[in-house]
């Protein structure tokens, strides 16, 4: 039995979604479809999902939403009227999303993730009519039904392990459909919460693993995952089979084709991943395996880089004999909630790199004040000009001499790299630089290996 999802760009017409129940209904393992809100339909549309928040926002402000009701509506009314769907079948739709602003939520935070959920509720309801007016033996399995639990904040939601118990005990006929709408579960208390943007990726892992699939197929609108960002080089090679560990190092630098928070319940599952291309469904797109499945053709798997990072570099005489000295940083960074990304250190100095997106400049003057004054460096530098990029490849292990290799070629570009540390798996490298560096970086180093 295979779990497939399919992403917003796939769903975003009648003409996509009639290729998506292709794709499902040429294999009869196909029997459950994980569904995101409908995409863009241009380059110039909006999501569903942002016009749901959009209504979210009208009803918070007290204002009236009957037109963006009807936008909301009319793109599901759309994608219905291709079907041959009347508006006695999709009344409901429209019954559901004038309902929201009447329910209660807990807070305004509640409020939005109920509203932007209901983009792949609506959707996977919409789907499940389709189906059943084709006569294919269809249902539409809702999270709260389905036992979907989940913990966290509202809009960041984190799966429970009960919904494994849950999923389990669910019973899919051999000639039965399930359409199953991503992006959220329900709090213990009974309400809806969503995963991190992205997220109905996670929904088709946590269903993957709680159903025991064979195998999960992510379907997006590209032919799998390419070793490098297209952005940056031209015509990258794609990458046919990969393990998990190497696309969480590779999802975490900035390879967006795949959210990595969705890798650990396949892991957790040992549910091989295969993301395909909707509108080529016959290329095999890439596969995604355990660790112990893969035998590594090549030392370098992918290369990505992400630019939105900054780092605070200290500099104190006999810092390693100095007990308690990171554990001291840490605190503050605690206290302000600040979470940091990596710490490379030697024996005199250490660099503490962030995500900038959880930093403004009020918080930046205000760990380095409490830094300066509890830790009292002999050197204390801000660094806001900072890139990463991360080379990863499991064949890494095999073969000598990468990082010469990679600071070889560099050189020859006259490119000095900040920070360059490996990890203990062997599998990955990293290399901090400044910005405007990174994407010069990333070339030389793709040149170099493929």
């Amino acid at each position: 039995m295979r779990v497939v999802k399919f992403g917003g760009s796939s769903l975003a017409t009648g003409t996509s979604v009639n290729q998506a129940l292709e794709i499902i209904l040429a294999d009869p393992s196909r029997q459950v479809m994980v569904v995101s809100a409908p995409g863009k339909r241009n380059s110039s549309d909006i999501k569903v999902t942002d016009l749901l928040i959009k209504y979210a926002k009208t009803v918070l402000n007290y204002q009236n939403y009957s037109k963006i009701v009807d936008e909301i509506y009319s793109r599901y009314q759309e994608i219905g009227h291709f079907f041959g769907l009347d508006e006695t079948q999709l009344n409901i739709i429209k019954d559901i999303l004038l309902s929201l602003p009447e329910s209660s939520y807990p807070t305004d935070d509640y409020l939005i993730a109920a509203f932007k959920a209901h983009g792949e509720r609506l959707n996977a309801r919409l789907i499940a009519m389709i189906l059943n007016q084709k006569g294919i033996k269809t249902k539409y399995l809702d999270p709260h039904e389905a036992g979907l639990t989940v913990t966290g904040e509202p809009n960041d939601a984190i799966v429970s392990p009960e919904t494994y118990l849950n999923l389990d005990k669910i019973k899919i006929d051999s000639d039965e459909h399930i359409i199953f709408p991503g992006f959220f579960g329900i709090t213990p208390s009974g309400h809806i919460a969503t995963f991190s943007r992205g997220g109905s990726d996670i929904t088709g892992a946590i269903l993957s693993k709680g159903l025991h699939a064979d195998l999960y197929e992510n379907f997006t609108d590209v032919n799998g995952i390419f070793a490098a960002n297209p952005a940056i080089i031209y015509h990258p090679q794609s990458i046919k089979t990969m393990t998990y560990r190497e696309m969480r190092e590779l999802s975490y630098a900035g390879f967006s084709v795949f959210h990595d928070e969705a890798l650990i319940p396949a892991i957790e599952g040992e549910v091989p991943i295969n993301v395909k291309n909707t509108h080529d469904p016959h290329n095999p797109g890439t596969m995604i395996v355990p660790d112990k499945r893969f035998k590594p053709l090549n030392p370098i798997t992918g290369v990505a880089s992400q630019k939105h990072f900054s780092a605070l570099y200290l500099h104190k005489y006999l810092l390693n004999k100095e007990a308690g000295f990171t554990l001291r940083i840490l605190q503050i960074l605690y206290k302000h909630n600040i979470p940091y990304e990596h710490m490379p250190s030697g024996i005199d100095d250490i660099t503490i790199i962030f995500n900038r997106q959880f930093l403004n400049d009020q918080l930046i003057d205000l760990i380095c004040n409490e830094i300066q004054s509890l830790i009292n460096p002999d050197q204390l530098e801000w660094i806001d000009d900072y890139a990463i990029i991360m080379i990863v490849g499991e064949g890494m292990k095999y073969e000598h001499g990468i990082s010469s290799q990679i600071l070889s070629s560099l050189n020859k570009e006259d490119i000095s790299p900040q920070m360059i540390n490996q990890g203990a798996s062997q599998i990955s490298i990293m290399i901090g630089t400044k910005k405007e560096e990174a994407d010069q970086v990333v070339k030389t180093i793709y040149k170099q290996f493929f």
